[in-house]
């Protein structure tokens, strides 16, 4: 696939909008756990980081890369200085602008960033370069890096591939189908080759880690390959 076109196909993308809830929720229901406890607690360890690493939430311009239906952008308005999204599917666009009329969403190729240089402080990107074409990643993370500021931050947030409950859910969900996971260091290359520093990975989900008390649990096994799932971040140098 070229470096041209979006993640995997659009269209496919615009058919899982009215259901993606409902389909990633039966994948976890063996868990007793769903995608909104998920969102939420990736939430708070996005928070925690911008809090810890840019000297606070609450000024900072943040991009969510592959927004998808934006489930979690509810809990992010008021928390962050400004907030906006881009996805390749029209429909999941569509989707979070209805639900969050003040935020700016975007229809993307899955390249080309629509911001300007140097216009954003921080972006992340949840459980979406497993959607990427695996040639296609480097390109998209090098335009994430056009527009984020100088010591702008990006966040990987993926699944573990070393996790068998994460296989479990991937390989059950219907539009994980042709997912790729990315290990690590995969997610580590990929922005230590588009000029990124200071480049760190945690496991996250080691414990089901819904409030402060348990996020510091979990926080304890970071370093571990345990977690269901992981964040890797990365500084602009």
């Amino acid at each position: 696939m070229s470096t041209s076109q979006p993640p995997d196909d659009p269209a496919e993308f615009d058919a899982y909008t009215a259901n993606y809830n409902e389909e990633i929720n039966k994948a976890l229901n063996f868990s007793g756990l769903d995608i909104d406890f998920f969102a939420r607690v990736k939430n708070e360890y996005l928070i925690d980081i911008l809090n810890a690493r840019l000297d606070g939430a609450g000024k900072v311009k943040l991009l969510d890369v592959g927004c998808g239906v934006a489930n979690a952008h509810k809990r992010l308005i008021g928390r962050v200085g400004e907030l906006f999204g881009i996805d390749v599917s029209s429909a999941s666009i569509t989707v979070a602008r209805q639900r969050n009329p003040g935020i700016r969403y975007e229809v993307f190729d899955g390249t080309h960033v629509p911001f300007a240089d140097g216009s954003l402080d921080a972006a992340f990107a949840v459980n979406v370069f497993h959607h990427v074409p695996v040639a296609q990643r480097p390109a998209l993370v090098d335009d994430i890096r056009r527009v984020l500021r100088p010591d702008g931050l990006f966040a990987i947030f993926e699944h573990n591939p070393l996790n068998p409950v994460t296989k479990h859910v991937v390989d059950t969900c219907e539009f994980d189908k042709d997912a790729v996971l990315l290990k690590r260091r995969d997610s580590e290359a990929l922005l230590r080759a588009a000029g990124f520093g200071d480049i760190k990975t945690r496991y996250i989900f080691a414990v089901p880690a819904a409030g402060r008390l348990l996020r510091r649990v979990d926080r304890m096994f970071s370093l571990m390959p345990l977690g269901a799932q992981y964040y890797t971040i990365g500084f602009c140098r």
